[in-house]
């Protein structure tokens, strides 16, 4: 029975306020009064520069998403007891802008990036956003800081989305607020001098991930359990780990790279193995884009540049213990090893340290990669950069 007034009316139900949606057409911008000094592309440290500006907006479990604001860059201001440093529900997304044949700002694949940094936020408990409103907001940001973008063959803008939990409370409990901000670098090569590849320890005492973790999703506590095991690995002449899991040595990752594994075949054809995404494997956006693009020249939808089309190339997406490359490199089937992610696309790997003895895979003059590492780069880059088109992989930013 409905509650009466004192002018024997009901009174009206009052319906909850809903949290705001993540909303691009709130979005304010307040420009930079002195703006800094492009830096020369050949002085470029990967994340060492950032641009003028930056894109914040907060959630409130009660109003929602705020207004989208880019601003100068600057410092965060958070409270001490924020969730995001005690707790780390801290996510992030690696993304790069490249400029196009007529000076446009162009993305890759970034609808990828946006389903990614959804599975990683939901997997930390993090508040939902609607990926289509930040991707327009991160493209409006790269508009207002395009003249970043190295106009530079192999160089790019670099592109950092993060959200933090900022939760004000020390009980253990998923943050109900949250921050998204994303900064801009100019970046170059990852791997300066690395042309003839570069050198990994497998190491298999300490592990990035396991299996029922978060190993599958971009999140920053994954990464700082590596940097003691890099360090060690550094004093002993090596640029980056080969992360092994289990008894068996599988190979999981190339430092915070994907690995992929080619090798001659009977027939004359090439088998392209990859460790599986069997959630100890961050599902690489290169990673994707190397096995879409194996199988497209394998289909004759494409062809690899300097690869012949009638050589094809079959993916194997599967467990790959080291005992297997030893047994490859010991026949002379093992063509070549590389890591790929955003930051170094492609990178090929020259020697792995395993059980005290250096595995020395081959490489090539000019370059370090091999036939389908080369191909892939070229081909990669040339999408990337609006050179070839291929399934609207390049995304132009304009409005």
């Amino acid at each position: 029975m409905a509650i009466q007034n004192t002018n024997g009316t009901a009174d009206a139900v009052v319906a909850p306020q809903q949290p705001a949606e993540l909303d691009p057409s709130r979005l304010v911008i307040n420009l930079a009064s002195t703006l800094k000094p492009i830096p020369d592309p050949e002085s470029l440290v990967f994340g060492e520069k950032t641009t003028d500006h930056m894109l914040l907006v907060s959630y409130d479990p009660v109003t929602g998403w705020s207004a989208p604001e880019i601003k100068p860059y600057g410092p965060l201001s958070l409270d001490p007891m924020s969730s995001c440093l005690q707790y780390c529900p801290n996510v992030f997304e690696g993304m790069k802008a490249y400029l196009g044949p007529n000076g446009e700002a162009r993305l890759f694949r970034p609808q990828k990036n946006m389903e990614r940094l959804t599975r990683s936020a939901d997997r930390v408990a993090l508040p939902p956003f609607n990926q289509e409103a930040l991707l327009t907001l991160i493209k409006k940001l790269i508009e207002v800081d395009k003249h970043w973008i190295p106009a530079v063959p192999g160089y790019s803008l670099y592109i950092r989305p993060t959200i933090i939990g900022t939760r004000a409370a020390l009980g253990v409990a998923a943050s109900d607020s949250a921050l998204i901000y994303v900064i801009l670098s100019p970046a170059g090569p990852y791997f300066r001098g690395a042309t003839k590849g570069i050198s990994l320890l497998a190491v298999g005492e300490s592990v990035r991930s396991w299996p029922g973790g978060t190993g599958g999703h971009k999140l920053g506590l994954n990464y700082a359990p590596g940097f003691l095991p890099q360090r060690l690995a550094a004093k002993q002449g090596y640029d980056q780990i080969l992360w092994l899991l289990g008894d068996e040595e599988k190979v999981t990752e190339v430092g915070a790279m994907n690995f992929f594994a080619a090798v001659r075949r009977e027939d004359g054809d090439i088998d392209l193995v990859t460790p599986p995404l069997d959630g100890t494997i961050l599902p690489g956006l290169t990673r994707a884009s190397t096995i879409d693009l194996a199988k497209a020249h394998t289909s004759g939808t494409l062809s690899l540049p300097g690869f012949p089309a009638t050589q094809k190339i079959h993916i194997h997406e599967r467990a790959l213990p080291m005992s297997d490359l030893i047994a490859w490199s010991a026949n002379g089937t093992l063509l070549e090893a590389f890591g790929v992610g955003t930051a170094v696309i492609v990178a090929p790997i020259s020697r792995i340290g395993h059980a005290g003895k250096d595995l020395m895979l081959p490489v090539q003059e000019g370059g370090g990669l091999g036939p389908v590492g080369k191909g892939m780069w070229e081909l990669i880059t040339d999408i990337q950069t609006g050179k070839r088109e291929f399934e609207d992989w390049s995304v132009v930013c304009g409005f």
